[in-house]
């Protein structure tokens, strides 16, 4: 009797395995920059079409391979890196698994050339789906080059599933910088479409750093410098005018490899603790060196996941590292930590005076007199009205009751208290209980509804400014500014190109920023960026990362009137029950709920 279990063909195991290995151009990007470093290159050149789509090359000026091992580097399972059992825990290579070359090879048209310096002639091989076309001796320079063409030709579902151009990209981007960071000694250049995004001549690792974040990142760093019998440990971390509210520029690296850590991630910010504020996060670049005995790479396909022998003792060896380096170059807290009450309470009175009102949100960079869609104020009284009939928000068209009457709204105008919470929650009672406002989000969704009608009407007012900023964004930021440059106006931006990177900001939006104009722009692109995840309209996508980067924080104090426009103009959007991002913008709870607390 016939078995129902069969060998699987080379040529369908390597489609297998390759879904794991190369998940998108990115992947093989890491994988081949990896091979060249491998190979004890001094130059490496990075040469990406279509975002990887089209072409995926990587020039090296390394070993080279002889031309048996051009051809037997493509068979699965073959590798220089390790010969025994042993090597697996001594791995000081980026590669060793002998799967890379098999898995591209077999979803992708591959051309290799190679030529060892003692050669004469070097080999040229071409490979399509696992199987060689051609090889034959060439006339080369000493060196690996390895071009990648219709990546996933024969795999038409992964393929579909690649992301926008914008988005892969940014992964491309990701990759390179995770290399070329570690490894400053080694000249690396991208070209993308004919253009040079990144040109990294050999330095040290500040310099790397500033030619690739800026000066003003490397105004703003300090140095960290740690050894010990079980670890060295260097690098750099940003003094606190560097934080962000996204984790962007954070980079760990073991024995120069490029590692995700939450664990090491949360001794770096412990080592922050009362620098920065809650949900903000530091710049770091930190390169640790462990014997390799000591840790395990092979746990995970990208081998971006390790295993340490001893991570309590490595967590609190960079948590003291990061801390003294703060401390030898006396970083303290520049941000305003003056104790305030938990508890601001409000008169919440509409009438107050509408010069205040201008008066006091110029001083406290709250801001919200424009709207050019307002609806009346009525709208939120009612709004307080329906919630006054349960106790749980459901989206859907409001309905009231017939009973409101003119007493209510002078009730509610002059007799309610609102007051805030920790300086982030706004709560004001209605006639079921109490609705607790989360300021953050409701403010992000006012500002978010504001940018989508001024983007769609093309109409917005700047703030010219008297004495212009010129800033200088990063390359794969630059890339995206130039996409969505003339759209940024009708958000309050006037920008300008100045250069390849430079950029002049002669305009500003009327309720100003937080921070430099080189700072928001910086932040408000790498979110821009983020979004392009999400497949969001362009409109959509600059409107929530305006809305993101412009509202007003948790810890952030407000006055009474700037509690009464918040809830006034949050109750006056189409949608006031979420933020862009799905977070909700308030909850109630109702005398029912407290009472039965009481009663249990």
């Amino acid at each position: 009797m016939n078995g129902i279990i069969n060998l699987l063909p080379d040529s369908l195991a390597n489609q297998i395995a390759a879904g794991e290995v190369i998940q998108r151009p990115a992947s093989a990007v890491k994988e081949l920059l990896e091979n060249a470093l491998d190979a004890g290159s001094s130059q490496i050149k990075l040469i990406i079409k279509d975002s990887g789509k089209t072409l995926i090359q990587v020039v090296d000026n390394g070993l080279g391979m002889t031309e048996t091992d051009a051809r037997l580097c493509f068979e699965r399972h073959a590798t220089s890196k390790i010969k025994s059992s042993d090597d697996l825990f001594l791995i000081r290579s980026f590669g060793f698994r002998g799967e890379a070359l098999a898995s591209i090879a077999a979803i992708a048209h591959v051309e290799l050339k190679t030529k060892r310096k003692e050669d004469e002639f070097g080999t040229f091989v071409l490979i399509e789906g696992s199987k060689i076309k051609k090889q034959e001796p060439q006339q080369l320079s000493n060196g690996t080059s390895i071009s990648i063409r219709n990546l996933f030709f024969n795999v038409p579902a992964r393929r579909k599933f690649l992301k926008s151009d914008p988005v892969e990209l940014k992964h491309i981007i990701e990759e390179f910088t995770r290399i070329a960071l570690p490894n400053p000694k080694t000249f690396f250049s991208l070209y993308h479409n004919d253009n040079e995004l990144y040109h990294f001549p050999s330095s040290n690792l500040r310099q790397r750093i500033t030619s690739y974040f800026g000066k003003n990142v490397n105004e703003n760093i300090v140095p960290v410098s740690e050894v010990t019998d079980f670890i060295s440990i260097s690098g750099f971390v940003g003094k606190p005018e560097l934080i962000k509210k996204t984790r962007g520029d954070q980079y760990i690296f073991v024995n120069s490899r490029f590692i995700k850590s939450n664990y090491l991630n949360h001794a770096i910010n412990n080592a922050y603790d009362n620098l920065i504020p809650k949900d903000y996060y530091p710049f770091y670049i930190l390169l640790l060196e462990i014997d390799p005995a000591m840790i395990d790479v092979n746990i995970h396909p990208t081998k971006q996941e390790i295993k340490f022998e001893n991570e309590r003792l490595i967590y609190n060896y960079v948590k003291v590292a990061v801390k003294h380096a703060l401390g030898k170059y006396s970083i303290t807290p520049s941000l305003d930590f003056d104790v305030e009450n938990n508890i601001a309470f409000s008169s919440m009175n509409p009438g107050a005076g509408n010069v205040s009102r201008t008066h006091e949100n110029k001083h406290s960079g709250f801001n919200m007199e424009r709207d050019d869609h307002k609806r009346p104020k009525e709208n939120w009284i009612d709004f307080y009205k329906e919630l006054g009939t349960t106790s749980k928000i459901e989206p859907g068209p409001i309905t009231f009751s017939s009973d409101w009457t003119e007493d209510d709204t002078e009730e509610l105008n002059t007799a309610n208290k609102s007051f805030q919470v920790h300086d982030s929650y706004i709560i004001s009672p209605i006639k079921s209980g109490w609705i607790v406002i989360e300021q953050s989000a409701a403010h992000e969704r006012i500002l978010f509804e504001r940018h989508m009608k001024t983007l769609e009407h093309k109409k917005t007012v700047s703030q010219t400014s008297l004495f212009p900023d010129t800033i200088q964004v990063a390359p794969k930021n630059a890339e995206i500014l130039d996409q969505i440059l003339d759209h940024l106006k009708y958000v309050g931006f006037n920008i300008e190109k100045f250069g390849q990177y430079t950029y002049v900001v002669n305009a500003l939006p009327v309720e100003g920023l937080k921070e430099t104009p080189g700072k928001f722009i910086d932040a408000f692109i790498e979110t821009y960026a983020a979004n392009q995840e999400l497949h969001l309209e362009l409109k959509e996508n600059i409107a929530r990362s305006m809305a993101s980067q412009m509202c007003i924080s948790k810890g952030k104090k407000l006055t009474d009137i700037e509690m009464h426009e918040l809830i006034d103009k949050l109750f006056a959007c189409e949608m006031p029950y979420t933020s862009p991002s799905g977070k909700k913008c308030f909850i109630t709870f109702g005398l029912d709920e407290v009472e039965q607390r009481f009663r249990s």
